[in-house]
This record gives structure tokens, sequence and C-alpha cells, in this order.
């Protein structure tokens, strides 16, 4: 997807990459939507979930999400996964953690959630949002984008 920001930049995404838990998952079960949504989104663009399986769940989400999933074990491993692929990355988040892959991306999407969000991350995305859904929806009306980052 191509999006041209007036006074901003040219956004190029072929790539989402979203964090699990207290993104899209709350005590390690998917907030009601988001999978539908994820797998319309997956016709676009390709999605990658990426998690530390703290609640052993990485396997049912595999069955059931148009995505692939990986099981990371640092923030620095969410930042190389996200150095390592191809075309533009968009990366959504809500912690610390998550924080390096919002260095290096081309737009950044901090979740508040239930869990809130840190600090660092709010400071570091280009775009806050109150929940996953309303983060998966800019992808499905991207005019919400050009809205929020025009100058």
């Amino acid at each position: 997807m191509r999006w041209n920001i007036p006074n901003y930049r040219t956004l190029e995404i072929e790539n989402i990459v979203l964090d699990y838990n207290g993104t899209f998952a709350k005590d390690g079960k998917p907030i009601d939507d988001a999978i539908a949504i994820i797998n319309e989104l997956s016709e676009q663009y390709k999605i990658y979930v990426l998690t530390s399986d703290t609640y052993g769940t990485a396997g049912d989400l595999k069955k059931i999400m148009k995505a692939e999933i990986h099981i990371v074990g640092s923030a620095e491993d969410k930042k190389q996964f996200v150095e390592r692929l191809h075309g533009g990355k968009a990366c959504i988040g809500n912690g610390n953690n998550d924080t390096g892959m919002f260095e290096i991306d081309d737009l950044s999407i901090c979740v508040l959630g239930n869990e809130g969000a840190a600090a660092n991350a709010l400071l570091k995305a280009d775009i806050v949002v109150k929940n996953i859904i309303e983060a998966l929806e800019l992808f499905k009306n991207p005019k919400r984008v050009t809205a929020t980052l025009r100058f």
C-alpha cells in the first residue's frame, strides 16, 4: 500500500508486524475481532506476529490466523526480525520491548490497550491508538493515517 502524506513523506507498506500480548491479546487470548481483521488484511499485506509465547498459545494462533507466528526472546530479537524484512514495514506494539522495532520501521503504531503502554513506546510511535481494532483499521482506511500525520 502506498500513502502520499502531504508535507510528511510517502509510505509504502508491505509488511505489518504485531506484538502479541498486550497489543492484540490479553492474558494470552486474542482480542475479539482482531483475528478476522488480520486475516482480511493478509490479502494485501504480509502479516507477522512476534511473541515470547508467555501463555503457550502461539500454536493455537497458527491454526486460526493468516499470519506468520514467530517466537522471539527479546526486544533485540524483534528489532532484528524487522530489519530482515524486505519492503516497507509497519509495527504495532505497546511495550518497551517494541521500541527497537519502532526505531527502524516506516510506521509505528502504539496501542494503549488493556495493559496500557510504556512511555518509551508512546514517545517513539508515529501514531497512538486506544486499541488493536483502531490500529488495524488504519490499514483498511489509510486516509486516517494521512489525516493524522500530514503537516
